[in-house]
């Protein structure tokens, strides 16, 4: 039989339409999941997240705080912007901080490393003189500086624990020191002990939780081994435990987990109007002002308990908002701390992200009922200048970071004018001359 001289042609490939990167029988949605995915994965996508995150954190926190602390000021004989105006005026001086942050060099930060441990460590020991530090609810870790103003120095000791830890695993990361264990936990963990004792004198149990999460945060990135990380946070647990069965006061804080009436003396009076605020507000709130809760019902309503007034105010989907931002905040820092290739820059930023996303995790955990009452704020959005000002020099620290990637560094010089116009001018000229 012979042979069939009879060709089938071949079926034309389909013509894209000009200015389109997708075929024709692509879908909709995959085309917007494809377009998210490579606006995902720019150089400056960090960059904007940590800027834009952090940024709308603390005007939306600004504007809690004056809602929320309104009525307490009145009680006070004081005016109802009282503490609003406080907290703007560390806002100010947090962004002040955190300019200086993004735009020092990452040798800068570094060298003040120790000076900053230093002044901290001196400043917390200042604390327990008595004439010189003063209690607040029952927790002896206050400075003051005259006038309204106070300083609480432990809030600085996050900030000095992270840089001097980094700095100190970053050179032992150069010697190729981190195999050995003594070298991975001698000095870091005898000085984050000592900031620790020295934060407990005071009886502050919140802030040594988050500083106890920063060592645990720079062990992990450091590369601790299993048994090592185990050992270090089961000689943490048992510390914690002895401190918890011998204080009442924390025995009560653990008991009101998941309360829904006051008890015996009203000891979880304060969890539960928690509850109360929240539930109250339903999914978009009862208007912004218009809190129930704030008039004496809830105490501390605009700093360790301001998110149950966000909650009763904007609702369900004000809260969501607030943890979607701290959600993307914590990503963006992930991101720049496992994409770069600088030992301390990936130190500092996963110790930072561990300390801000760990402090708001126990802060919502405590509102919500779910964990004991620890006494610390929502980063960037409770009221307190001694907690917003560090946290917003880290925030720079992390967008320094996120500006040092040699991709974002491109990214951004492209963005400046007179880059964008002579490589504008470049093209044309090359185009010209191809022409000819």
């Amino acid at each position: 039989m012979a042979r069939s001289s009879v060709r089938v042609a071949k079926r034309p490939a389909p013509v894209r339409a000009r200015g389109t990167s997708h075929p024709p029988g692509e879908s909709g949605l995959r085309r917007l999941v494809n377009r998210v995915r490579r606006a995902w994965d720019r150089p400056l996508t960090a960059y904007y997240l940590i800027f834009g995150s952090s940024l709308l954190i603390t005007v939306l926190g600004l504007v809690m705080v004056y809602s929320a602390s309104m009525i307490q000021a009145l009680q006070l004989d004081l005016p109802a912007s009282y503490f609003f105006r406080k907290q703007f005026v560390a806002a100010v001086l947090g962004a002040i901080l955190l300019l200086l942050a993004t735009r020092m060099p990452i040798k800068l930060h570094r060298a003040l490393a120790y000076p900053m441990l230093a002044v901290t460590v001196f400043l917390m020991v200042l604390v327990q003189i008595p004439g010189i530090g003063r209690s607040v609810n029952g927790n002896q870790n206050w400075i003051y500086l005259g006038g309204p103003f106070q300083l609480q120095p432990s809030e600085f000791g996050k900030l000095a624990l992270v840089l001097w830890g980094a700095d100190l695993l970053a050179r032992k990361h150069d010697k190729r020191l981190l195999t050995q264990w003594k070298h991975m936990l001698v000095p870091l963990v005898p000085v984050a002990f000592m900031l620790l004792g020295l934060i407990m004198l005071g009886g502050d149990m919140g802030t040594a939780i988050i500083l106890t999460a920063i060592l645990f945060g720079l062990l992990w990135l450091a590369g601790a081994p299993t048994r090592l990380f185990a050992g270090v946070l089961g000689v943490a647990a048992l510390i914690g435990v002895i401190l918890i069965k011998t204080s009442p006061n924390r025995m009560a804080r653990l008991a009101c987990i998941g309360a829904t009436d006051p008890g015996p003396g009203d000891q979880c009076w304060q969890a539960v109007h928690g509850i109360y605020a929240l539930a109250s507000g339903g999914f978009f709130g009862s208007g912004l002002g218009a809190s129930v809760e704030k008039w004496g019902q809830l105490p501390e309503p605009h700093t360790d308990f301001i998110f149950a007034i966000t909650g009763e105010e904007l609702g369900l989907a004000g809260t969501l908002s607030v943890l979607a931002l701290f959600a993307a905040l914590g990503y963006a820092g992930i991101r720049v701390a496992g994409r770069t290739e600088d030992p301390f820059v990936r130190y500092a930023a996963g110790g930072v992200t561990t300390w801000i996303t760990a402090q708001a995790v126990i802060n919502v955990g405590a509102v919500l009922g779910l964990l004991p009452i620890a006494g610390v704020p929502l980063p960037l959005f409770s009221y307190g200048g001694s907690a917003l000002l560090p946290t917003m020099f880290a925030i720079g620290l992390l967008i320094a970071f996120a500006r040092s990637d040699p991709a974002a560094k491109a990214a951004l010089a492209m963005r400046q004018p007179r880059v964008r116009w002579n490589t504008m001018r470049r093209r044309v000229k090359a185009r010209s001359s191809g022409e000819r």
